[in-house]
Formats: structure tokens, sequence, C-alpha cells
């Protein structure tokens, strides 16, 4: 069984067991994500985010991001929902892309375009089949629509900080339940190799 499909279904166990809610559907919240930022806010279950507000939703180690649009829909890069087939930007409904996660808003102290403008620029990019994780992924997606810019920063902190790589493959293996310790072949005083 891959990994992924591994994480797919515990994930499904826990939506079964209840928890949190967003617009009616089980969440988990993960606000301790490496790849949230300290100014993200918790999206509430009954607000409606702002028309081009960049959503922000974390995975195990990672988080996707895309554009509200309006009436309930998100502009995305596909990708994350196909387990990292490519796929176009697409646009769908806020439920499918939280995919039972915490909706968290990214605030832009200065965005380059006004609302508008974003969901035009989001909505150009319609049918797009080019993502990449490392220099064209959601992020880079929605920071191109506000900004201007095609920039992820998670990719720029797992690039200079390899640690985190290491933290992922933690979280990783803590989520399969292994021992961490021993797959990385920690002992106490003693560096473990990267």
């Amino acid at each position: 069984m891959s990994l992924w499909r591994l994480l797919y279904l515990r994930s499904a166990r826990s939506h079964r067991r209840g928890g949190p809610h967003y617009a009616g559907s089980p969440v988990r919240q993960r606000r301790n994500s490496i790849a949230l930022g300290r100014s993200d806010r918790l999206l509430s279950g009954t607000e409606e985010p702002a028309l081009g507000a960049h959503l922000v939703t974390p995975r195990l180690a990672f988080a996707h991001h895309g554009i509200y649009v309006g009436g309930g829909h998100i502009v995305h890069y596909g990708a994350l929902a196909r387990q990292f087939r490519r796929a176009a930007v697409e646009e769908v409904s806020l439920a499918l892309f939280a995919h039972g996660h915490a909706v968290f808003v990214r605030p832009h102290a200065a965005p380059r375009f006004d609302c508008h403008e974003v969901i035009r620029r989001a909505r150009s990019r319609l049918g797009e089949n080019r993502y990449g994780v490392l220099r064209n992924n959601c992020e880079h997606f929605c920071e191109w629509c506000v900004q201007g810019v095609s920039r992820s920063l998670q990719v720029e902190r797992a690039l200079k900080f390899p640690h985190a790589v290491r933290r992922t493959i933690r979280a990783i293996l803590a989520l399969l339940h292994l021992n961490p310790t021993r797959a990385f072949g920690d002992s106490p005083g003693r560096s473990p190799p990267l």
C-alpha cells in the first residue's frame, strides 16, 4: 500500500471521530504546521472569506493554498487533490479545497492588486497544467495572483533549512506509528545524520 493511501486512510478514520467542524463537515485543526505563517488567521465555521482572499489549509507537513473567488468557490492548483499527480488550475468548492482540514486566511499587508484583479488573475490561469512542487505550486500561484510575484515561502524554508525535511520525515514516521528515533539512529549525546 502506498504511503499516500495509508495517510489518506488514517485521515479518513480521524474524520469519523468528530472534532471541530467547518461548514458542517469534520475538520482537523493543525495550527502547529510548519507551513502556516504567524499572521495566518483561522476562518470560523460561519465566516465567509473576503473576495480575493488567499486561503491556506494545513496538511501533514505542508499547506495547500487557494484564492477565494466568491460563492463558496476557490481557484487552486488541483495537484494536491490528485496526490501530487499533475493537475490543472481549477475552481472547486471550499469544502473540496479544505478536504476536511481547517482553513486559514493569509493576510497580505500591501497586496499589489485589489480583490477583483486577484480573482481575474486567478481565473485567467484556469486549465493551466504546469504544476511543479519546487517552481510552480499552489503557493506560487496564490502569491502571483495577490502580489504579482511567483513565490513559495514553504519551498524557500525547506530549501534553506534541511532540518525541516527531517521534521517532516519524523512527523510521517510518528503518524505511521514508527519509532523516529530508531529510524534516524538517534542516541543520547550524538547528533543524528540527516
